[in-house]
């Protein structure tokens, strides 16, 4: 059982940056791909950003690649998504997501753990 809470979602202004983190329980931490997913109002959730459990590969959505990084620290139990150069549409609730593989093309329902979600607001 992997149990996970992100952190660090607030208001920030378009072109500014944020980062969010989520902070995963359990020892098995590197044996899982972490990622991040989003919501935005009147949208299905959709994939963000992933990374393999040794933090050796990463993985991007087409609209956020160049301005958003996930990394993780295995030591902390964490991962974190830095989002540059923001805009408005970026706004959503993001979600962190923690399953034996992740990947974009993964669909949202058959991830394995989920995190109760962070608001992101980009203004314009």
């Amino acid at each position: 059982q992997v149990q996970l809470v992100e952190s660090g979602g607030g208001l920030v202004q378009a072109g500014g940056s944020l980062r969010v983190s989520c902070a995963a329980s359990g020892r098995t931490f590197s044996s899982y791909d972490m990622g991040w997913f989003r919501r935005a109002p009147g949208k299905e959730r959709e994939f963000v950003a992933a990374v393999s459990g040794s933090g050796s590969s990463t993985d991007y959505a087409d609209s956020v690649k160049g301005r958003f990084t996930i990394s993780r620290d295995n030591a902390k139990n964490t991962v974190y998504l830095q989002m540059n150069s923001l805009k408005p549409e970026d706004t959503a609730v993001y979600f962190c997501a923690a399953d034996r593989r992740l990947r974009n093309g993964v669909p949202p329902k058959a991830v394995a753990y989920w995190g109760q979600g962070t608001q992101v607001t980009v203004s314009s």
